[in-house]
């Protein structure tokens, strides 16, 4: 195997920039770009505090206890690996819920970070579900019991929305100008709809601080792109055997992508040549990159999982996924898009099938099938609609939404119990024992859940049938069946 080794740049302890949500992918994508501009430049003016928002303390203590320094392994293949150190990540925070229930054991020290001048840009990665918005309409979800304690007591959040609140709260009080906020998730318009999140939150505060919100804080838009699968105890010995004892690493692809809207008033680091492509629209390449790549991989989630596929490697190893997928993306998808002149989506979605092909990475499918009701609106429904009003049909689309109605029972073909990993979960469980053995009212009662499908695509007789007889395929004849059906359809 080819190994490069990268050593990363002197700590120096000056942060500029916060980030909300201490994941794999945070430390694998945006970490890694900041690193590069580090080393590159010398610049040591944008170190970044990384706050955990989620149940597990664990991380913030364990990186804190490395000094704050771990490795990411970037995969080209099985024989080609860069081993990177990384040094940016300057301080760990805790504000969730710790083991006895108690929240937010750093958040005043959060916060006290966010509000000082020296923070001029806040990111997030904290999930589709992590901003509560209805994923159909965008709405703010001010029902949410973890909204509804923010709204109740605003001084001690415990979303992201309302951390961004009170952070711009204190600081308007304090006459510090506020920070930029960045979101890095998967979602379309991410930096509008975290705005929208933000502000809607406020308002149930102060209509002075929404407005004042609404008015003078940047919210660009960005597109991220790096296949980071979860590690597991296999991928912690992989990297042993290198040499790499190291608790908080990550493994990932050798590809990464950072689209951003170039909208910082109060500055930004000069990155562009370390790989971030600024842009004054992001918008074309978040749907492109949501379609192609988050849709094909939700197409093997939720058939592959059931059948016993357990990664995206082993389901692209099959000729009929493959060409479901390369259907999907050049058929289905890429006809729903408005890219800049000289985009060639037939040539990305060949890199994409090739990534998925990158033998060195164990993307489990389980994994990628998590919220799946937060995330499917984005990746096939919203292009599913525009076809509708196109008078065009989605027959992959339909598929794959039979397929996720039919992994949300929580059984696989064999009878195997698993998780189903999603905030609508109760609802899917009480859906399954009522119409389980009624396919046709089982899938009405899916299509109707209007925070997940739009309800002009569940109206739609022609779509609601293609996902009944595709649901009723893959229970009655198996994936195999149901991919040779709609194979023989478009024979």
């Amino acid at each position: 195997m080819s190994i490069t080794r990268v050593q990363a740049a002197p700590r120096q302890g000056r942060i500029a920039i916060v980030h909300l949500g201490l994941g794999a992918f945070h430390r694998a994508h945006q970490a890694v770009y900041l690193e590069r501009y580090r080393r590159r430049t010398g610049d040591v003016d944008w170190g970044v505090s990384s706050a955990n928002l989620r149940a597990s303390v664990d991380l913030v203590d364990a990186l804190r206890d490395a000094g704050y320094r771990y490795h990411v392994a970037e995969y080209a293949d099985s024989k080609t690996l860069t081993l990177r150190e990384i040094g940016v990540i300057e301080e760990s925070l805790f504000s969730g819920r710790d083991a006895e229930g108690d929240w937010g054991r750093d958040l005043e020290a959060l916060l006290a970070r966010m509000v000082v001048p020296e923070t001029r840009i806040v990111t997030l990665t904290v999930t589709e579900k992590g901003y509560f918005l209805n994923p159909a309409s965008g709405e703010l979800l001010v029902d949410d019991p973890m909204i509804a304690a923010d709204i109740a007591d605003p001084s001690r959040p415990r979303t992201a929305p309302g951390i961004l609140v009170e952070a711009l709260a204190r600081r308007r009080e304090a006459g510090v100008p506020p920070f930029t906020v960045l979101s890095c998730d998967n979602m379309p318009d991410n930096g509008k709809r975290t705005r929208n999140a933000v502000i809607k939150l406020a308002e149930r505060r102060d209509t002075v601080l929404s407005n004042w919100i609404e008015h003078e804080v940047a919210f660009p838009c960005s597109m991220v792109d790096r296949i980071v699968p979860a590690m597991t105890k296999a991928d912690f010995a992989r990297l042993a055997e290198l040499g790499i004892e190291d608790p908080n690493a990550v493994i990932g692809e050798a590809f990464a992508q950072w689209v951003v809207e170039d909208h910082f008033p109060q500055g930004r680091p000069d990155w562009a040549a370390d790989g971030v492509e600024m842009v004054a629209d992001v918008a074309p390449f978040e749907t492109m990159k949501l379609r192609m790549l988050n849709g094909s991989h939700s197409l093997l989630a939720y058939l592959g999982a059931p059948q016993g596929i357990e990664t995206v490697f082993e389901a692209v190893s099959r000729d009929d996924l493959t060409a479901l997928l390369r259907r999907y993306m050049l058929e289905e998808a890429a006809p729903t898009l408005a890219m800049p002149e000289g985009t060639d989506l037939a040539a990305y979605a060949d890199s994409l099938l090739g990534r998925f092909a990158n033998d060195s990475l164990r993307h489990r499918l389980h994994q990628i099938a998590m919220d799946g009701s937060q995330k499917l609106p984005q990746r096939w429904l919203s292009g599913a609609l525009a076809r509708r009003e196109a008078g065009q049909a989605s027959p992959c689309a339909a598929l794959g939404l039979a397929a996720w109605i039919r992994y949300t029972a929580g059984r696989d073909h064999a009878g195997t119990a698993y998780e189903v990993d999603d905030p609508l979960a109760p609802r899917f469980a009480e859906c399954h024992a009522r119409h389980g053995r009624d396919p046709e009212a089982l899938v009405s009662a899916f299509l109707a859940m209007d925070d997940v499908v739009p309800p002009a695509l569940a109206a739609d007789a022609v779509f609601a049938e293609a996902v009944l007889t595709a649901y009723r395929s893959l229970t009655e004849e198996g994936l195999d069946g149901a991919l040779a059906t709609l194979a023989g359809r478009s024979a």
